[in-house]
């Protein structure tokens, strides 16, 4: 695809590109894909799209559904299902088309006319049926309410075929010598013939007489002097019931109402080529006029360019198809392919290939270049100052809206003739743009901003160094990039230095160096350039730095210290909640004491107490234990628990050891026991 842009209106030619063959495998149309670029950007709209040699001529049907196209070598024509995207049929002819007809809505009634005297008839099946006319013909129309088909050519005969009965009528006799074009006014009927003499003809089939005439050439030769034969009449369409297009072979487009003599409107292409087709847009007042070299588009009324179409260098425009309500459409040339334009600002894209809209508005954001880079625009009164108005009509100006394109070099060329001086302006030129370019590599003032403003430095730092390893190994600036624009504009996204998480997590960046601070400030601070001595020396430093172990660094130490402080700050936290926790403890078994009043006949029982406290477990022991405390502590959820035992009776404990000691004597040891059984 390739997108221009003249007069800022975006133009996409949907047949640039080379095409990949047929023949080739899926794995080798996959590498071919994959290493060429240009065919990886191609869009084939339309498979097999092309002739062998030459298109002369393409056409839509009324149905909007199949496109044909007429071209050599061999004589052919092709038929394109749009629903499909692809080829539906090819035939060949003996001879070359000099134009065709479809004559129903789809493409089962065909008639072609080709430069041999013949005319043929093809159905959907193919050929039908061959004729021959007297005469070379030239152009042809099929009239729908009397089925007659008119074929004019080198004579001044209207041959009348009738297509119903199958024969010849009489023809009609013009006053012209021969006849180029010919037309028929979709409203009103009339046929419209565009003779050699430069005069248009109005014949009305019904009565089968001449109804008026136009005397185009005079008008052209009254509009520009400098025509020194009558042109003759080279393309006709007609709009509406009252508004008619007329080309020349001088390059000029008239205007007509039915109802005037004079055109209201005279167009020249400023080329000399002669008019091939002439084409309007049905909901907006443009008109599309085409001759070998280029496709104007412009306004009915004033004139006033639109946008225009050029053809490549190596080619020429034969004929030209609009697809009625859109902005596509297609051009027979003198190249292998068909060319594909694609307007939006004129229409949406047809039914079938609506994901064109979808890709177009993607590419609409984007700049483009002029096309016309090395030629330059000059008006007519430019050319008489410069004194190159004999150029005109030669290969060295090209016509386009309201003047000329020149060669670049010829105008250089052409302005130092007249200007002597101008090699000083050019020279003043050339140094104000080196100061231009020099400017940029200074160092500017750049203002950092208030949300994460150490973050903001270090990127800075990163993009002005000058090693090209640590530049490998920076991160990407985030200030310049708008996906991270409210990291430092909005205050929720506030870094806290102070934090624990990041003394741990982020050691080197909490504790950048004092040499990374210095050059970060210099660099958004200072507007001098920084000494070469103070490089060197933080350099050196730097790889200093790089090159001792990771004991010795000065952020490692940091790493040390900042884990100390977390631990000692987490232990000291740890026992004012303890302390806390007790003190609270206590203050709730106060008032938890209570006190039963025992009733008269009840009496307690102590013994029988302590025999169903001991069948308890330890664990309903301690639940029903009044002092017992379970305390949570720490981050990680380490429970501690508290209970007090009740101290047993000190005599009872002291007569127990003095038995044990006066008895120790009297127990014998067991080491002989198994030697005895021996």
């Amino acid at each position: 695809m390739l997108v221009s842009n003249p007069n800022d209106v975006k133009i996409y030619n949907l047949s640039v590109g080379k095409s990949i063959p047929e023949w080739l495998s899926e794995r080798k149309r996959r590498k071919l894909l994959k290493h060429n670029v240009d065919m990886r950007k191609s869009i084939n709209l339309i498979q097999d799209f092309d002739m062998p040699g030459v298109s002369t001529s393409v056409r839509a049907s009324r149905d909007g559904q199949y496109i044909l196209a007429t071209g050599i070598y061999k004589p052919r024509v092709k038929c394109f299902d749009v629903n499909q995207l692809s080829i539906k049929f090819e035939r060949c002819f003996d001879a070359e088309v000099v134009t065709f007809e479809i004559l129903s809505d789809d493409y089962s009634k065909l008639v072609f006319l080709h430069d041999d005297r013949n005319i043929e008839f093809h159905a959907a099946h193919g050929k039908y049926y061959k004729l021959r006319i007297p005469r070379f013909g030239r152009d042809m129309k099929y009239h729908y309410p009397s089925s007659d088909l008119f074929v004019v050519g080198a004579s001044n005969e209207i041959y009348r075929i009738n297509l119903e009965r199958g024969q010849f009528l009489q023809s009609f006799d013009s006053e012209s010598s021969s006849i180029n074009k010919c037309t028929i006014n979709p409203v009103h009927h009339l046929l419209l013939i565009g003779n050699e003499e430069g005069k248009v003809e109005a014949w009305d089939p019904r009565d089968r007489n001449k109804v008026g005439s136009l005397d185009c050439g005079f008008s052209c030769i009254k509009q520009d002097n400098r025509i020194d034969r009558i042109p003759s009449i080279t393309a006709l369409n007609c709009h509406n019931s009252l508004t008619l297009g007329v080309g020349t072979v001088t390059g000029q487009v008239l205007l007509y109402d039915l109802r005037s003599s004079s055109p209201y409107m005279i167009k020249d292409h400023m080329y000399g080529e002669p008019i091939r087709n002439i084409e309007f847009h049905k909901s907006m007042d443009y008109v599309y006029s085409m001759d070998n070299n280029i496709i104007k588009i412009w306004e009915k009324q004033t004139g006033k360019i639109y946008t225009s179409i050029e053809a490549e260098s190596t080619t020429q425009f034969n004929d030209l198809c609009i697809i009625p309500d859109t902005g596509l459409m297609f051009i027979a040339n003198e190249d292998k392919k068909l060319q594909t334009y694609f307007i939006p600002s004129l229409g949406p894209a047809p039914r079938w290939c609506n994901f064109l809209d979808s890709l177009t508005e993607e590419l609409e954001e984007l700049n483009y270049e002029t096309i016309y880079d090395d030629y330059k625009f000059v008006t007519e009164e430019d050319l008489e100052k410069l004194d190159l108005l004999k150029y005109k009509g030669t290969p060295c100006l090209r016509a386009h809206m309201h003047g000329f394109f020149i060669d670049i070099r010829l105008y250089r060329k052409a302005m130092s003739i007249m200007d002597p001086f101008d090699f000083e302006k050019f020279k003043k030129k050339k140094i104000r743009e080196k100061i231009e370019e020099e400017r940029p590599k200074r160092i500017q003032i750049q203002k950092l901003p208030v949300i994460n403003k150490d973050l903001a430095m270090k990127h800075l730092e990163n993009e002005s160094t000058t090693d090209l390893k640590k530049k490998k190994k920076a991160t990407p600036n985030l200030l310049k990039d708008d996906r991270f624009k409210a990291l430092f504009e909005n205050p929720d996204f506030q870094v806290d230095v102070y934090s624990e998480e990041y003394a741990l997590l982020n050691p080197v960046i909490s504790q950048m160096g004092k040499t990374k601070k210095q050059r970060a400030s210099k660099v958004v601070n200072e507007n001098n350039i920084v000494e070469e001595s103070d490089t060197e020396n933080l350099r050196s430093e730097d790889e200093d730095m790089a090159d001792s172990s990771d004991d010795e660094k000065p952020w490692a130490k940091e790493v040390r210290k900042q884990y100390k402080q977390v631990k000692e700050n987490e232990r000291r936290r740890e026992m004012e909640e303890r302390k806390n926790e007790e003190d609270s403890s206590e203050e709730v078994t106060k008032k938890q004491v209570k006190f039963y009043e025992l009733k008269d006949g009840i009496s307690f029982n102590g013994p029988k107490y302590m025999r169903q406290r001991a069948k308890l477990s330890l664990g309903d022991r301690l639940q029903k234990e009044e002092m017992h405390r379970v305390n949570v502590t720490g981050s990680r959820g380490n429970k501690e628990m508290t209970f007090t035992i009740k101290k047993k009776n000190f005599k009872k404990r002291v007569a127990s050891t003095t038995n044990r000691q006066e008895l120790k004597h009297l127990l014998r040891p067991a080491n002989n026991i198994g030697k005895s059984k021996k």
